[in-house]
């Protein structure tokens, strides 16, 4: 019997509004559209990476975490080439939300994460050169 191969991971990740959060994606580097289909929903494709959002009406987040470990509405790990660089772009002017720098783990990847407005992280990583 054969399996059916998977293609591709999209993550819903949940927000108060869709707008503000797809103008959030897209100022990540991200190119955005949402659903016209009545529901409240959004999509955010970079590379090969897609994201999908879907609005909560009742979402709330307290936007003051300061942890990683901390709850959080919903998470995904990006895997990417240079995890400094993706940093750096995302710790730009005018880029909301929270990115802390990437730092070496035990496991041989770099990793960083970003905290967007709704309290979703989004951690990344990328080999440590040289490894």
């Amino acid at each position: 019997m054969s399996l059916v191969r998977f293609k591709g991971i999209s993550p819903v990740l949940p927000v108060k509004e869709i707008a503000r959060a797809l103008d959030h994606y897209a100022s990540l580097g991200f190119a955005v559209n949402s659903y016209e289909g009545g529901e409240q929903y959004g999509f955010a494709d970079r590379d090969q990476i897609g994201l999908h959002f879907v609005e909560i009406s009742d979402h709330d987040h307290d936007d003051g975490s300061t942890h990683e470990h901390e709850a959080h509405t919903a998470m995904t790990y990006l895997y990417v080439d240079d995890a400094d660089a993706l940093a750096t772009e995302w710790r730009g002017p005018g880029i909301a939300g929270t990115t802390r720098p990437p730092v070496d783990t035990p496991y041989g990847l770099r990793e960083g994460s970003h905290i967007d407005p709704d309290g979703n992280l989004i951690r990344f990583g990328s080999p440590i050169p040289g490894n």
